[in-house]
């Protein structure tokens, strides 16, 4: 009996001592793949959007990061606007002051990163 009982009992303590194992876990910001992940998610919502101006990370709210077939990182940011134009040399640009021409937003980032493909890639929800 104990050979059945013993494995789901380890398999509980696991689960409720360190969340799922395999599932999201949260990190710190300052962590460099979730920093590099972030940058070019960023990037790519920049060069996606219709807007004239850039966008930059005015918060962020929450990092995640989940070892799958390489890394999944899921970045909750809020985003405004900045005074800078999309093309301009200077693409790190002041967030505006002004709520109204900020318009802040948030949005959810998933960045799948292999680096030994050279692959990155990048889901947005905002």
């Amino acid at each position: 009996m104990w050979k059945s009982v013993f494995p789901v009992l380890a398999a509980v303590l696991a689960v409720g001592l360190c969340g799922i194992i395999g599932g999201p876990q949260d990190i710190d910001v300052t962590d460099e793949g979730a920093q590099n992940a972030l940058n070019f998610a960023v990037t790519q919502h920049n060069r996606g959007s219709n807007d004239l101006y850039l966008s930059q990370v005015a918060e962020v709210v929450k990092v995640q990061r989940q070892v799958v077939s390489g890394m999944k990182y899921i970045i909750t940011v809020k985003m405004a606007k900045t005074p800078c134009r999309k093309g301009s040399i200077n693409e790190v640009c002041a967030i505006h002051q002004d709520q109204e021409m900020a318009r802040p937003y948030q949005c959810t980032f998933t960045v799948w990163s292999r680096p030994w493909l050279d692959d990155i890639r990048v889901d947005e929800k905002c």
